[in-house]
């Protein structure tokens, strides 16, 4: 074997490979998306990627690793100019090496998902290779974080890969669903496109996105700035940078006469105002955001008094739990902001709304990494106890006002105080008064404060130094578990 003789020999073939079909590439670039080898080069730093299995050109994919600001990432793109990026043996393989790698390295993986579906030539093997990823895909959950891009079509079991990542975007070439606009069509009996079931407004809406971006570039760069907020795996922390004061006030706190948008609160405890919140179109009574504080990356969970009567949904719950997984996976401290009437009392049965708030209070209770709960209006039934309880928190402040109870005051005191109400010669104004008095005496923060349950009432104001303050504290923060496989997580 001569090496001088083969070395020109594989070179062009290689080159021949990342040259890729002209036809096909202008096709891709025709509908507004990147390749699969410049969505890559957008993604890492420059000169860093490191591809695998090149020669295995026929699998419709690329994969390999590279670095992120200096850091290790593996990466798999899905190629539709090599046979619709379908999925097969040689695909999953090549996919399950990067995977095995990113697990023996401890570091982050990003799959770009853009294939026409399973190579329907290989039958079940194609079904099975699916199943191997998504398999391996579990296995890494909770060791490395995992961002899926969603950036072509992306059907039927190729969306469960993009709904077992720890975080899904998807861009507004992306196409989310499990059935396509015909079948939807047929067994609706109403025509449907599919913009309209699996665009990126519409997996926004669903809560089977929880990022959107108008483009490739876009979709790439938010997955960056993901992975640069995130640790590289569950044994490591994130990148700790200091930006920002950590005991800037916001005066305008004490100003509030009640919240209106809790996005706005999140955003002025925030190291300069920069947070990403996740899921912003899906269960709008909860928010959730990643964000820092004083340099720590922290996840925010709040109550949007203004959506669905102040009252938390199925959904909502269900949202904020896969947040709370999420921290407690990475070591991500929590920061809930808890203004809530409690559960919706209409619109969904009463199993799910227990199974719901059930999820969401076994999520946080779970949840070991630093959690502070700060009541900023009213904390009432399951909110309080899923959000704010010392089940739910390390550390719990509540603003002036506050309201803690099991009820709210309009029904504490119908039940209290009904004999009071019996002859009132001003029914209004006594309702009123005994709801203020219930509000003072029994369900104020001061005296949740005087028994312990609450550590301090605090001034608005200096909610982010307590934040601050608290992160510090905790930050040795140490709990042994009792030994087990796992919980039974109610779902």
């Amino acid at each position: 074997m001569s090496v001088v003789r083969n070395l020109p020999i594989i070179r062009e073939r290689k080159q021949a490979i990342l040259a890729g079909d002209s036809a096909l590439i202008a096709e891709q670039k025709k509908a507004g998306k990147l390749t699969a080898r410049e969505r890559i080069g957008a993604l890492v730093d420059a000169a860093s990627f490191v591809e695998l299995d090149v020669l295995n050109q026929d699998a419709g994919v690329v994969t390999g690793y590279g670095t992120i600001d200096g850091n290790p990432v593996y990466v798999y793109a899905q190629d539709f100019t090599v046979g619709g990026g379908a999925v097969g043996e040689k695909h999953a393989n090549k996919v399950l090496k990067v995977m095995a790698l990113a697990k023996k390295t401890g570091s982050p993986i990003v799959g770009m998902l853009d294939s026409a579906g399973a190579k329907l030539d290989e039958g079940v093997a194609a079904l099975n290779a699916y199943a191997m990823i998504a398999a391996k895909a579990t296995s890494l959950s909770g060791v490395v974080p995992q961002i899926a891009l969603v950036m072509g079509p992306c059907g039927g079991t190729a969306s469960v890969l993009a709904q077992i990542a720890d975080i899904t975007v998807q861009s507004a070439q992306g196409q989310l669903f499990v059935n396509g606009p015909l079948v939807v069509s047929a067994v609706s009996g109403k025509k449907v496109d599919m913009k309209e079931i699996a665009g990126s407004e519409a997996s926004l809406k669903s809560g089977a996105a929880m990022l959107a971006a108008a483009t490739d570039e876009e979709a790439i760069a938010l997955a960056k700035k993901l992975v640069a907020m995130l640790p590289a795996n569950n044994m490591d922390e994130a990148v700790f940078n200091e930006t920002d004061d950590i005991n800037r006030e916001n005066p305008a706190f004490n100003q509030l006469e009640k919240v209106e948008d809790v996005r706005d609160i999140i955003k002025n405890i925030a190291d300069n105002g920069d947070v990403i919140e996740l899921y912003s179109e899906f269960a709008a009574s909860m928010v959730t955001a990643l964000g820092k504080i004083g340099g720590r990356t922290v996840a925010f969970i709040a109550n949007q008094p203004v959506k669905d009567d102040g009252r938390m949904t199925v959904y909502g719950c269900k949202k904020a739990a896969k947040l709370a997984s999420f921290c407690d996976a990475f070591s991500i401290p929590v920061i809930t902001l808890v203004d809530t009437q409690g559960m919706k009392i209409n619109g969904a049965p009463q199993g799910e709304l227990a199974r719901a708030g059930a999820s969401l209070l076994y999520a946080m209770s779970e949840v070991s990494s630093p959690r502070i709960a700060v009541i900023v209006g009213q904390a009432i039934g399951m909110g309080y106890a899923a959000l704010a309880s010392k089940a739910a928190a390390d550390m719990v402040y509540a603003w002036p006002g506050a309201v803690i109870s099991a009820v709210t005051a309009p029904i504490a005191a119908q039940l209290l105080y009904a004999d009071e109400m019996d002859g009132a010669s001003d029914p209004f104004a006594k309702r009123a008064e005994l709801e203020n008095r219930y509000s003072d005496d029994v369900a104020d923060g001061v005296n949740a404060a005087k028994n312990g349950y609450v550590d301090d009432v605090i001034e608005p104001a200096a909610t982010r130094q307590m934040i601050g303050a608290a992160l510090e504290m905790l930050a040795g923060k140490r709990e042994a578990k009792v030994a087990k496989k796992h919980g039974n997580l109610p779902l």
